[in-house]
């Protein structure tokens, strides 16, 4: 395993804020890709002469693109450093585009959104890599947050400005400005990104020694117990954005609009609270508020459980559990990556790699009972948030047992 003693980044060669605001952006084109043509489905339906039904398969396709990627970029930015890969698949990504926009049958854009996922997939790879390249491991947490609230951009504009833009031009108009987007921010890595990681002929790209180095990083005790209880927290978020539309629309009557609204306000709690977690990292260690956040979470999960068992709550008290959930995943999910990528540092892209690809299978297979059991009241969407809140803290509670010595860049803790 190239796991090695930590070591402190190099000082920053670049204006620290600008140096977030890129590493953010770039993470933010692919939750961007995925918001931004969800206004358009009904009219590529009618153009492709199928169903809405059948064009979000292509949504499903681009999860999968999008977890492949994730664990096939890891070996691939270790070796080459990660600007080289960054300019190869987000060029993939543009072709794909073009592709999108020229699509004749359904199929065809479910195949090209897959191939669009699979080569825009190196951005968030490589964003969250160089989180690690240019900050030492008692910020991560922090710098995670900032990324979080850049990345937040994508629900709060994306789905109006991508109806806005195929009402007024055509749905092939979406997969253009995409393509706008992707090629200023190639320009933007060119000559502003500094290269996070020098290339490293060392790393093997044959499947055994990669599938080895994988299973080696699995075997860090810290690593897979804050990945999986992690993972299992976040869920959360991939089960309100499937369970919201059944929800909000099929019980409480809401109209498109106010859905909007709601949808809206909920993704400015959940980047509210995770600007909020750098507020609390100045005062409080990242392990302490990642435990405080998910016993909250179970907490309130259990609590909204009980009441839609019961049909205690209406659509005003719904929306503000859907908050407060929210708002424990905005303390949750950076430092629990923070500390699950801590203790590595030449292998982070694959570390990094992994723990995106557990988090998006995971949570989309979990997310993805919603619409398997037919879900069509809170009581299955409910279930299975505080499930995969009870889980994640059983994880966490068996996990921290294996930790000897829990790395968080300041100095080793003894795991108790």
């Amino acid at each position: 395993m190239n796991q090695q003693t930590l070591a402190e980044p190099a000082k920053l060669p670049m204006n620290r804020t600008l140096l977030i605001l890129i590493l953010g952006l770039l993470a933010t084109i692919d939750p961007f890709s995925i918001d931004f043509y969800l206004p358009a489905f009904a009219d590529i339906a009618k153009s492709l002469g199928t169903t809405t039904a059948k064009i979000s398969l292509s949504m499903s396709s681009y999860f999968i693109g999008l977890a492949i990627g994730q664990i096939s970029y890891g070996p691939i930015i270790d070796r080459f450093g990660r600007k080289s890969p960054l300019y190869f698949g987000l060029t993939g990504y543009i072709l794909a585009c073009v592709g999108c926009m020229f699509a004749r049958s359904v199929d065809a854009l479910i195949v090209l959104r897959f191939v669009q996922a699979l080569a825009g997939g190196v951005a968030g790879i490589g964003a969250f890599a160089m989180v690690r390249d240019f900050f030492p491991v008692q910020e991560s947490a922090k710098i995670f947050s900032f990324l979080m609230l850049v990345i937040g951009i994508s629900p709060l504009l994306a789905p109006s400005l991508g109806g806005f833009i195929a009402d007024w031009w055509g749905w092939q108009s979406v997969f253009l400005v995409l393509i706008g987007i992707v090629v200023v921010m190639m320009v933007v890595v060119y000559f502003y990104l500094p290269e996070g990681h020098q290339p490293d002929p060392s790393v093997s790209l044959s499947p055994k020694p990669i599938l080895l180095n994988f299973y080696s990083i699995l075997k860090n005790p810290q690593f897979i117990t804050y990945t999986l209880s992690g993972t299992f927290s976040f869920t959360a978020l991939f089960v309100y954005v499937a369970g919201a539309p059944v929800i909000f629309m099929d019980m409480f009557k809401v109209t498109p609009h106010n859905f909007g609204l709601i949808f809206t306000l909920l993704s400015v709690g959940f980047l509210s609270s995770s600007q909020l977690n750098v507020q609390f990292l100045k005062k409080f260690k990242s392990q302490d508020i990642f435990e405080t956040a998910l016993w909250a979470q179970v907490i309130i999960s259990v609590l909204f459980f009980a009441g839609s068992f019961t049909h205690w709550y209406g659509l005003i008290a719904t929306i503000i559990f859907f908050m407060l959930i929210l708002s424990c995943l905005g303390s949750i999910n950076p430092n629990g990556s923070a500390l699950a990528l801590a203790p590595f540092t030449s292998n982070v892209g694959s570390a990094s790699a992994l723990m995106g690809f557990l988090q998006l299978s995971i949570s989309s297979v979990i997310s993805s009972l919603i619409g398997l059991l037919n879900a069509s009241n809170m009581v299955v969407i409910t279930s299975i948030l505080m499930a995969t809140a009870v889980l994640s803290q059983i994880i966490l509670f068996v996990g921290k047992k294996k930790i000897k010595h829990l790395v968080t860049g300041e100095h080793p803790v003894v795991a108790h």
